[in-house]
């Protein structure tokens, strides 16, 4: 416990009474009551959460000229200022280094946000790539990040952000201020439902999410109801759905991938394209509320045809759901399976994603 890293929070947390475990290298909330209260607080009111673990970038130079394209397997140039978009970062082998956001902060000028666990790594392979004259900097100590999470989300933060909030449209952003302190407000999240994060100065970050919390309809979550809202959109988590031997398109990430541009790991994907692919991300809806486990084997007509990378049970289906990797045979909507592990046998079927369809998201 000594090595993980913590955020300007974790006090607050310990305070609330947050159950605290390692996660990415961080000692973060799991969980302050219950998974299932967080959980339906998001879907139905609105939910905090910590996300100062995650990295941030800035990078300053002539986009056409420093080589940043290569860096990512979306393209940058065609970003407006004042938009993000999410994507990956690929090594030649077309493996997925990292999912990751970047935004736009002027014609020259980008900040990308980066998972906890690969930040270290994904600055040098971005690093790697980087010629010419340019700015970039790892400014994930001085950044702290809040996402507000939940259809109320936008009313709730109306005071804050009078005017701006309710012009902020989806995966928009601007820069404004909040206790006297530049800030960037996005309107993005991971959740399905309508959500901010708030980017600001670590010095600030304990007293906004102090004052967030008195209003009586937010309430904090742990990265255990997280894990369940993110799953429930088929949304993938990196390390667990996503890894550096698996590619965008045996993730299913097709539309992340820009092959009319050059990036690394573009000539590994389009060899791949030529062939059939090995694996493919399904989800599926078990028959029951109980819910498989990262690792647990996946069967079908009394063959091993994959592996689960992600599962639990999802308070909005009732249901134990789950991501995984199967032949692609077996990959088409109400395919029977079997998930199992030693003697634990879940009947399952392929779903398409998200599970959850009436969030907020857009709204």
């Amino acid at each position: 416990m000594e090595n993980l890293k913590s955020t300007p929070l974790e006090a607050e947390h310990i305070k609330l009474k947050a159950k605290m475990a390692p996660f990415g290298g961080w000692n973060m909330p799991i969980q302050y009551e219950s998974i299932i209260e967080e959980h339906m607080q998001c879907r139905k009111s609105a939910a905090l959460f910590d996300t100062c673990h995650m990295g941030e970038f800035y990078f300053k130079g002539d986009l056409a000229n420093t080589n940043i394209e290569m860096a990512f397997s979306f393209k940058i140039g065609t970003i407006n200022v004042g938009k993000c978009r999410y994507g990956l970062i690929l090594n030649e082998k077309g493996g997925i280094v990292d999912d990751c956001i970047v935004y736009r902060l002027s014609a020259d000028e980008l900040m990308m946000v980066v998972n906890a666990g690969t930040k270290d790594n994904d600055f040098n392979v971005i690093k790697s790539v980087l010629k010419g004259n340019f700015i970039f900097e790892d400014r994930s100590e001085t950044t702290s990040k809040l996402d507000v999470q939940g259809p109320l989300s936008r009313e709730l933060l109306r005071k804050y952000f009078p005017g701006i909030i309710d012009e902020l449209k989806y995966f928009s952003f601007t820069k404004t201020s909040l206790m006297n302190q530049e800030v960037i407000l996005s309107r993005t999240g991971y959740t399905g439902e309508l959500g901010f994060e708030i980017y600001m100065p670590s010095t600030i970050c304990v007293d906004v999410w102090n004052d967030l919390l008195k209003d009586e309809r937010i309430k904090p979550a742990g990265l255990g109801a997280r894990d369940l809202l993110r799953l429930e959109m088929g949304y993938p988590l990196y390390g667990s759905d996503l890894d550096e031997d698996t590619t965008p398109l045996e993730a299913d990430l097709s539309y992340f991938v820009h092959l009319d541009k050059d990036f690394v790991g573009k000539e590994a994907l389009l060899k791949q394209k030529e062939t059939e692919l090995e694996k493919i991300r399904v989800g599926f809806v078990c028959d029951s509320r109980r819910a498989p486990r990262h690792g647990y084997k996946i069967f079908a007509d009394g063959m091993d045809i994959g592996y689960v990378t992600s599962g639990g049970f999802s308070p909005s289906l009732g249901k134990g759901i789950g991501m995984g990797y199967v032949k692609p045979q077996y990959s088409s909507e109400n395919t029977i399976l079997e998930l199992s592990q030693d003697r634990v046998i879940i009947k399952a079927v392929v779903e398409k994603i998200p599970f959850y369809k009436d969030g907020s998201l857009r709204k």
